[in-house]
């Protein structure tokens, strides 16, 4: 997986760097088709923007944001990787749903009986 980050009007340290390559690679945990992500760090006066975008093969991508204060930028990050590990997963569930399987005329039919089997009770 490849992982890009970008800075606008700021820097930031190598080791934080590779701690956000680190922490982004194990999206491939939650969704094995991720095939890179891109992080952008905006400072702009004393807040910093922290924007990821993930690309999945074949699927759509994938984007989150969050704004902080600049002091917190590991905090922001870590929250803007919370926000796409749970954008993948409900995403990756929502294409394994295996309750889409089950036909619908045997659930509606369930109701029905109900229904019927409270009016004969009624009378």
């Amino acid at each position: 997986m490849q992982v890009a980050i970008t800075c606008r009007h700021g820097e930031i340290s190598g080791d934080f760097r590779d701690y956000m390559s680190r922490k982004s690679e194990k999206l491939l945990h939650y969704f094995e088709r991720v095939q890179s992500a891109q992080v952008t760090l905006d400072f702009e006066g004393d807040r910093v923007r922290v924007e990821m975008l993930v690309d999945a093969e074949h699927k759509h991508d994938f984007v989150t944001h969050h704004e902080m204060s600049a002091d917190d930028v590991g905090p922001c990050f870590d929250q803007v990787l919370a926000k796409m590990e749970q954008q993948i997963r409900k995403y990756k569930e929502k294409l394994t749903d295996h309750r889409r399987d089950k036909p619908l005329s045997k659930v509606i039919g369930d109701g029905l009986d109900s229904d019927v089997e409270e009016s004969e009770n009624s009378e």
